[in-house]
């Protein structure tokens, strides 16, 4: 998650849900969503999980070398689970959406915002990673589930290894995207196209998803209904340790744009995970400003709805501590499930999420 200057143990000997042994005839249209969330895995999502954290990946900054090998690792995996390729101008790998970056030696733009007024700027390229799954009859309209997937890098020859952040979203779009491609081979095809946007450039002010909505949307932003954004939902902050309560989320501006789709997310956890919504950072004006600092903002600022999703803050939060043996592996997939069984019910819906008023920027 992106810092602005203003501001219990591991589960891997088992995991929340088998994988379903329903034959894919049996299931019934209305425990479909059901069906397919039980497929988010802990196994998967450690695999996952592990891998964008690991030392290999050098802490994933934008524009390094790190960076680049997450980004073909999270592309290999969307070909992987069979989603279509969102970009096919891009002839190398038509998964990535590549765009340059100025740099300074301590700070990043997109354009030329700092020519003439930082010495020693360097043109960079940088990459988004985009999969989706074309929807039926209102495969025009789309859902976004994103994340980013950078971090922090190497600083003073340490690895900031990002475990939670942000590795835990992006791992869990990967899984919540193989249960969507899942049901469409199962005949469950969504009603809308699901696009999976895994962002680059957040760590230094929420670059790749600004790109993408301002500069360069690959699907229609006026068509685009709502944006589920993941970051950071693998750890228990203090005040649910305290409580001894795994099974929570931190639910910010799902109610800014659209109440419809803050009665949509509280119906669905009510009746399928009923995990506590705590909306503590919901407020525009709480302290850490959370609202503001994740890529939901630059579809919000479009007056796109959106859910922010994330555990909290804690002692690794952007330290080189923060580490994949460290993540509550069953409550990441128990949220996981959330947003896919919430994007689902979106996607499926006969009318779209109904406006209330504009985003107050």
């Amino acid at each position: 998650m992106k810092v602005y200057s203003f501001l219990l143990s591991l589960g891997l000997t088992c995991h929340i849900f088998a994988q379903s042994t329903i034959p894919q005839t049996q299931i019934a249209p209305d425990t479909a969503g059901v069906h397919f969330s039980k497929t988010i895995q802990v196994k998967d999502l450690q695999r996952h999980l592990f891998k964008l954290a690991s030392a290999e990946m050098e802490g994933r900054k934008t524009a390094t070398k790190g960076q680049k090998k997450a980004a073909l690792y999270l592309a290999q995996e969307m070909k992987r689970i069979g989603l279509k390729p969102a970009n096919p101008k891009n002839k190398q790998n038509p998964y990535l959406q590549t765009f340059k970056l100025e740099r300074s030696d301590w700070e990043y733009s997109l354009g030329s915002r700092l020519s003439g007024r930082r010495q020693n700027t360097t043109l960079v390229t940088t990459e988004n990673v985009v999969g989706w799954i074309e929807g039926s009859d209102k495969k025009d309209e789309y859902i976004i589930i994103s994340g980013h997937y950078d971090h922090e890098g190497i600083q003073e020859g340490k690895i900031y290894f990002g475990a939670d952040d942000n590795a835990s979203g992006v791992s869990s779009i990967l899984e919540i995207a193989e249960a969507f491609m899942l049901a469409k081979k199962a005949g469950f095809t969504p009603r809308r196209s699901i696009v999976f946007l895994l962002l680059t450039a957040e760590e230094v002010g929420l670059l790749g998803s600004r790109y993408y909505a301002d500069f360069q949307p690959l699907f229609p932003l006026e068509k685009t209904i709502v944006d589920l954004n993941v970051d950071m939902i693998g750890r228990i902050d203090k005040t649910y340790t305290e409580k001894q309560n795994e099974e929570y989320v931190y639910i910010i501006g799902s109610d800014k744009i659209s109440k419809e789709l803050d009665s949509i997310q509280k119906a669905v956890n009510q009746r399928y995970t009923k995990i506590t919504l705590d909306y503590t950072y919901n407020d525009p004006l709480h302290p850490e400003m959370l609202y503001y600092r994740s890529d939901h903002y630059n579809f919000a600022k479009k007056n796109i709805p959106i859910i922010f999703y994330f555990s909290g803050l804690h002692e690794d939060y952007h330290q080189p501590t923060d580490t994949p043996e460290k993540i509550h592996y069953p409550k990441m997939a128990k949220i996981a499930q959330l947003i896919f069984l919430t994007a689902w019910e979106i996607a499926n819906r006969e009318e779209r999420l109904r406006i209330d008023k504009k985003n107050d920027k």
